[in-house]
């Protein structure tokens, strides 16, 4: 017996132009909300190696440029806390904390248009040898600036729906 029955197939056809129409669009569309920060965001210069990782991400996704229309500041502040031990007292778990601080100004008139500060974390396991628990390390920190990298954009999406030409 066949699992295709032709009266879901056409349903299937005629819900399609509505769900075309439900009037979502992508962010990088050509009138998404990000387009005006496209190709148009000067990244100030990293001062240490998670900037540097923020820095990375968000020119990634913005597009790196030596002019444009905007500047962002970026600024990261870290801490690292055990939060597991063995019954030796030997940590076998860390929290990487951070803190990122960020600010889109106007090139022109150097006016601050938004900011914001945001904070996360992730955890990383110290319980493999020496190279296992440094590479975990190293991970973590990427991955922690992706998620703030994530959380940076949305904020600057929200604001250009309404702000960026």
């Amino acid at each position: 017996m066949s699992s295709f029955n032709r009266r879901h197939f056409l349903l299937l056809a005629a819900a399609g132009p509505a769900l075309a129409a439900c009037g979502f669009e992508p962010s990088y569309g050509t009138n998404g909300s990000a387009s005006g920060l496209l190709n148009q965001v000067v990244m100030d210069a990293p001062s240490s190696n998670e900037t540097y990782l923020l820095v990375r991400e968000l020119e990634g996704r913005l597009g790196r440029v030596d002019t444009g229309e905007y500047g962002l500041s970026v600024a990261v502040e870290v801490e690292e806390k055990s939060v597991g031990r063995t019954i030796d007292g030997v940590t076998s778990r860390y929290d990487v904390i951070a803190d990122a601080t960020f600010a889109l100004r106007d090139m022109a008139s150097s006016e601050v248009l938004t900011s914001g500060k945001l904070r996360n974390y992730v955890g990383y396991s110290a319980t493999g040898t020496t190279v296992a628990t440094l590479s975990a390390q190293d991970n973590a920190y990427e991955r922690l600036m992706v998620i703030l990298t994530d959380q940076i954009m949305a904020q600057l999406w929200a604001w250009s729906a309404d702000n960026a030409s």
